[in-house]
């Protein structure tokens, strides 16, 4: 259980920062919402494998703090990473995280900036993996971002999204699923576990990352303001974009990972 009360990256102000407590922290707290995200990273990995092999020059996409990055270099150890976002605390966590690792890079970049690809130290890469990240954007800015990627990936390259993508056409399984979730995540609340507030609560806090998170907050605000639509669309509009096979390949009640193929 964590002490929503104790900073967990702040090992003494003499003695620097924990970026790994950080950043298991970060994903301590995403895994509250998402209890399969484990397996879904898991499922993604085992496409870039089957797909571009285990050497391969991955771009993670929103990166976050690098928990894509993180997975990708522990199971393949000769894989590079390009991480880019926008938000500078959770920059500042991963850029802390992978500090020294030859094998990664981060660059800030708005992924609204229709020159955000000419900030990325490589052309073209074999995968491009994002997850829970790109429902910040609407779709006519997702749509336009898709053929940003598509001109990214090389060809028999793979990209892959995962996210909350509900199928309008099924109004009471979403219900259901929605108030099961909501239910879980009370019950795991309640047990101690920090949510979302909690955890930048804390950031805000450190006196590492009070600045960038101050930063973040003036960037982004609370939360998004995108849309979330359905797996369907993002296979669709990912083919209209420029891949030429996209499909569902993982999904759970609520959410899916969607492939396409360059």
């Amino acid at each position: 259980m964590t002490d929503t009360n104790t900073a967990p990256g702040t090992a003494g102000l003499g003695h620097g920062t924990d970026w790994r407590a950080w950043q298991d922290s970060w994903d301590r707290q995403q895994q509250w919402y998402l209890p399969d995200r484990e397996e879904r990273f898991s499922v993604m990995l085992d496409m870039v494998e089957a797909l571009v092999g285990p050497k391969a020059r991955v771009l993670d996409l929103a990166c976050g703090t690098g928990s894509i990055t993180d997975r990708l270099l522990k199971r393949f150890p000769e894989a590079e990473s390009t991480g880019v976002d926008l938000d500078p605390a959770l920059l500042t966590i991963a850029e802390g995280t992978f500090a020294g690792d030859a094998r990664v890079t981060f660059v800030r970049a708005d992924l609204k900036d229709p020159e955000w690809a000419s900030r990325l130290p490589y052309d073209s890469y074999d995968a491009v993996l994002t997850a829970t990240a790109l429902h910040w954007l609407h779709s006519p800015e997702l749509a336009v971002l898709y053929g940003q990627i598509a001109g990214l990936v090389r060809e028999g390259g793979v990209f892959m999204n995962a996210d909350h993508m509900p199928d309008p056409a099924t109004p009471r399984i979403n219900a259901a699923e929605s108030a099961y979730r909501n239910a879980r995540a009370a019950r795991a609340k309640a047990e101690g576990v920090l949510d979302w507030k909690e955890w930048w609560q804390l950031a805000a806090a450190d006196p590492v990352l009070a600045g960038p998170t101050a930063e973040r907050f003036e960037i982004y605000g609370d939360h998004a303001d995108g849309d979330m639509p359905s797996a369907e669309w993002h296979a669709t509009t990912l083919k209209d974009m420029g891949f030429g096979e996209s499909r569902v390949v993982w999904a759970s009640p609520a959410d899916s990972v969607v492939l396409a193929l360059k």
